[in-house]
Formats: C-alpha cells, structure tokens, sequence
C-alpha cells in the first residue's frame, strides 16, 4: 500500500460524518491503530478496552466499505513501536507519504506527542479540527482562562443564547435558565417498577480479549464475551432513540436518584451516551437536537424540566468541562490544594466493603464500567475527599474504570469536582457530605450494617465523622469560604468533648481504610 498522505485517527476520533470522508481520495490512506501506549498508560477496564478496540475495528470496516484506503493495525502490529510517534515516523516512510494529517485530539499529552512531529519529519504535518464540539477549539481562551474560576451557570447560558437552545428570544424557554432544584428527587418504592429496562447490545469481543491476554494488558473487571456498548453509530442513533422514548421523560426527576431495590439500579433513566459521544460517533449537536424533537413532540409527556436537566449536561458541562481542561493543562494533574495523600483502599478494586453505598457504586463500576454522576461525585469521591486520598490514585481508578473516562473530561471532574484539588477552579465549595445527603438520595442506608444517624461508636456510618474531621482539617482553608460558613458555624458549636470524640473516630476509621 502506498499514498501521498498519512491520516491517523484516534481511537476516540470515530466521527464517519467528518470532512476527511466526503470524497474517497487513492491517495490518502487511514490509519487506525491498537496502541500499547494507549493499553497501558493506566489499568483499564477490560470492558474499556474491548469497546474502543471493536469500535475502532468496526469503522475501520466502515471506511474500507465507502472504498477509502484503511491500515489498521493491531497490537501485535504494533508492539514493536516504542510510542505513537515512532510509529508515525515508520508509516510515513514505509508508504512514502509526502504529508501526515491528524485531527487535533481531545486530550493534551497526545497531542503533545503528535506536535514533536512537526519536527521530526521532513514532510508536511498538518492538524486539524475534529469537527465535533459545539464551541471551537481557538474560541475557548476567550472563555477559560488558566486557574481562574469559570462559573458554568453563565457559561451555559452564554451556549444556550448562542445556539438559540430553548430560547424564547432573549429569554429562556419557561423564563427559568435551569430547572436543577427539580432535578434532585429520590426515589419512592412505587417508582421503582417503571424503571426502564436498559438496552444493551451484544457485540463479540473474543478476538479483543485474545489480544489483550496474549499482550500482558492489565485490566480491571471481569471478562466478558461481548460488549454491551455501542461500537458504531448505528448502535449508538439506537440508544439515544431509546433514551428519548424510554427515559427522558424521568430523567431530570431522578438524575441524582441511586437505588439497590432495582434490577436496572445500574442504568435507571441516564442515557449512557457517553461513551458515543466521546468517541464521536455522536455529535453533541444531534443528541441535543434528538431530545428536543422528542420534547417537542411529546405532547407534555416529557416536561421542559426533564430535557432542560439533560441539555445542561451536554451543551452546559461537558462543552464547560473541556474549556476547563484545556485552558489548565499541563499542570492541572499536579493540583493538590487540600494536601490529600492517603492510598486509595484496596476495596476500590474489589468492592468489598461493609458501607453499602460504596459497595453498590464499586460492584456496579467493575462489573459494567459504570456509574452515573452522583455515585461518581457523592459516593466514590465524596469518600476519596473526605478520606484525602492521593488525587492521582483516585484520577488512575477513574481514568481505568469507566467505558466514558477519557482524560479531558476526567480530570477536571476528578480533580475539581470530586476532589476540590484546584481550591476552587470549577467548584465554589467541597462537596463534602455526610450521611445524610447519600441517605436522602438513596436507599442504600437502609440495607447498611452501619447507622447513618450516628457520628462515633462501632455502627456509626464512617461518613459523619470523615465529614467532620474533613472539616477541622481544613478548617483554615474553608473559614474564608462563605459558602462553608453553615458547616464552620456547626462545627464551631460542639463542645471540645463532642469535637474530640469524633477526631478520635475519625483517626481510627483513616488508620483502617481496608477494614470499612
């Protein structure tokens, strides 16, 4: 095989609607490759690894179909290659290409890595836009500037005025930008029977899961025969249809909702999408513009409070998220404000645990690669900020568990969000909680050995005395913060003896992380 130019698609860079593909060009070949780099740079779900190998093979096949020119490569094609760049390097001269072309990717070491090959080859090197968010790439230090506060409640505004995103003119659609203080019901035992069953697919993964074995790839999860997420975009158009008729019209009721009394706790009326649009076989567009159709069309069965939650997510936050990442990087992963430094318990990797609520968001991760936002912000890392465990373990534990995690949108939710290691970059406050707010959102108390009512004492949940020792600790930190004033002030009002009993609790739950 032989052509005139070298373009090199990523395995997150599945977009068939891209501009590279309008015309089939004999010159140009694409290539498509398995990379160790990419297996190994952190331990990843093995459900993880197989979806973005099947999907990569699968549009590989697309593209040969439409009668473009493919080189896709495998890991044993590929094991010889120190890194991606060296692998450029042998292609371009192995098919004597007179120029190499790549799509700007999403996240900052590989495209750091891919900008050294302007300089390492004599041919042309040319970037360019993947075409798939919806604010451009050379617009975003016009919004995001490096560790500066962005709030994203006026940045969402900002993208919903711009794109005339439920806008009545210069006014939002029911005169209310956001609908979030709807958005935070839990469930009662009569919702539970019209949860949705999930739509799952079935796509073989033997071929992968041989690969990855014969390769000493070291993954988390269990093996599975299939992959149960989309591959390609006709898989992926099925589950945002499915997501508009079965789900959205409860998804902004219960998207903060976590229950264990459900066959289907795992999924409930989240959309999943995720993993589609960060592969861009979705564009955030259409999914926006498919759930407004099925708003408008729905003759009131799904209210402006439910498709407005969902909007949010995808024009607000994950276009907000992005801004955030790249506007911080390089030095975004070294962020540590509240000095966290404790080693992520071994329970992290196998679920065994006697607080239900970690249990069920752990067991739930490793078995589907899995979690919805709030078991990701309030169960798992709300226990890794109050516990302070090394942000970079728990960044490596999300970054490898989640079929979605990517590091563009990872980081700056681990980090940030879940963590509070910028002090204040994306979030105002901690969102530190105590038993409370998991018993409030969820059933998981009810079935728990510990009592969520306690704050020392043997069944006392670990949470109410991690979250406030968390507080204590960081008393400094937070005295300024006016959002941290109500917690500072309770604080304040216990008697040395009630402060000194929970620190005393607190320690002995710290010294013994793996016994919980």
């Amino acid at each position: 095989m032989k052509a005139k130019h070298l373009r090199l698609l990523l395995g997150d860079q599945l977009n068939p609607m891209h501009s590279w593909f309008e015309k089939v060009d004999s010159d140009v070949v694409y290539v498509i490759a398995e990379l160790h780099q990419e297996a190994n740079y952190t331990k990843h779900h093995i459900q993880k690894i197989s979806a973005f190998f099947a999907s990569m093979a699968d549009f590989a096949h697309q593209l040969e179909r439409a009668g473009h020119q493919v080189c896709y490569l495998t890991l044993d094609d590929t094991e010889k290659y120190q890194d991606l760049p060296a692998l450029i390097e042998s292609l371009v001269t192995n098919f004597c290409c007179e120029s190499f072309a790549f799509q700007r990717p999403d996240e900052y070491r590989l495209r750091a890595q891919l900008n050294t090959m302007k300089q390492q080859l004599s041919q042309t090197v040319v970037e360019v836009d993947s075409e798939h968010f919806l604010l451009p790439f050379e617009e975003l230090p016009s919004h995001f500037q490096q560790a500066t506060h962005v709030r994203m409640e006026n940045f969402y505004r900002y993208m919903r005025k711009r794109f005339s995103i439920l806008m009545n003119g210069s006014k939002p659609e029911g005169n209310a930008w956001n609908f979030d203080a709807n958005n935070r019901q839990s469930f009662k035992r009569s919702d539970l029977k019209f949860i949705p069953k999930p739509l799952i697919f079935d796509n073989e993964a033997d071929e992968y899961l041989q690969r990855i074995k014969k390769h000493n790839i070291k993954t988390i999860g269990p093996e599975s025969a299939n992959v149960t997420y989309p591959i390609n975009r006709e898989q992926s158009l099925l589950l945002l249809h499915f997501f508009c008729q079965h789900q959205l019209a409860n998804f902004g009721n219960f998207q903060d909702a976590m229950t264990v009394a459900s066959p289907y706790a795992w999924s409930l009326y989240h959309s999943r999408l995720s993993f589609s649009l960060n592969c861009k076989m979705l564009t955030p567009a259409e999914v926006i513009q498919t759930a407004l159709d099925a708003y408008q069309n729905s003759e009131g069965a799904i209210t402006l409070a439910q498709v407005e939650g969902f909007i949010r997510q995808i024009l607000g936050w994950r276009e907000y998220v992005r801004g955030m990442y790249w506007a911080n990087m390089p030095n975004y992963a070294e962020q540590n404000f509240l000095a966290a430094n404790r080693n992520l318990p071994d329970f992290f990797w196998h679920g065994n645990t006697h607080m239900l609520c970690l249990k069920s968001a752990i067991t739930q991760s490793l078995e589907h690669a899995y979690a919805h936002h709030i078991q990701r912000l309030m169960i798992t890392g709300n226990f890794a900020l109050l516990a302070g465990i090394s942000p970079s373990q728990v960044d490596d534990w999300y970054l490898g568990i989640y079929i979605d995690a990517i590091e563009w949108v990872e980081l700056p939710n681990t980090r940030s969000m879940a963590l509070f290691s910028d002090g204040g970059w994306i979030a105002t406050k901690p969102y530190a909680a105590s038993g409370n707010y998991v018993n409030k959102m969820s059933d998981y108390c009810k079935g728990c050995q510990y009592n969520v009512k306690e704050k020392i004492g043997p069944n006392a949940c670990p949470l109410n005395s991690l979250y406030w020792n968390f507080i204590d600790h960081n008393y400094d930190k937070f005295s300024t913060n006016h959002r941290m004033s109500f917690p500072i002030r309770n604080w304040d009002k216990m008697s040395t003896e009630q402060k000194n009993e929970i620190r005393v609790k607190a320690a002995e739950l710290l010294n013994n992380l793996d016994s919980l």
